[in-house]
């Protein structure tokens, strides 16, 4: 199955891509997380735009003084879970991967992780993630 990836050609801000169901995220066993990403971020009940998302992943099990168990759950995400969006900009690349997280109590909810590489570099680094 096949979906069409939209971005903005009007502007030749983005080009426009199709990716199918079976492709990864390329250097997907390299991908760079960010300890303060996690730890400070997507964990963070401090941070008003983050808390909803640290809430959430905190009702699955992940706790701020063990964040290496979310990286670890997203890095595995990024292994076992194809590529659902792609985006091309002049900065770079952005990838959107979505599918279920391994998390702690083992109900392993759907989850949307983006990730970015500039353009010339590799391997992609963590943007985001938040539940689907």
């Amino acid at each position: 199955m096949k979906s069409l990836i939209e971005g903005d050609l009007s502007n030749n801000q983005c080009s426009q891509s199709e990716v199918t169901d079976l492709m990864k995220l390329p250097n997907n066993d390299k991908v760079q997380i960010p300890a303060a990403k996690v730890r400070d971020y997507l964990l963070s009940l401090t941070i008003r735009m983050a808390a909803t998302k640290a809430r959430f992943f905190m009702s699955f099990g992940f706790t701020p003084g063990r964040w290496q168990q979310l990286a670890d759950a997203l890095r595995e995400h990024a292994l076992a879970n194809g590529v659902a969006q792609q985006k091309q900009t002049p900065f770079g690349i952005k990838w959107v991967v979505e599918g279920p997280l391994l998390t702690p109590d083992g109900r392993n909810p759907m989850i949307r992780v983006v990730w970015f590489a500039r353009a010339g570099t590799t391997p992609p680094r963590l943007v985001t993630a938040y539940p689907l």
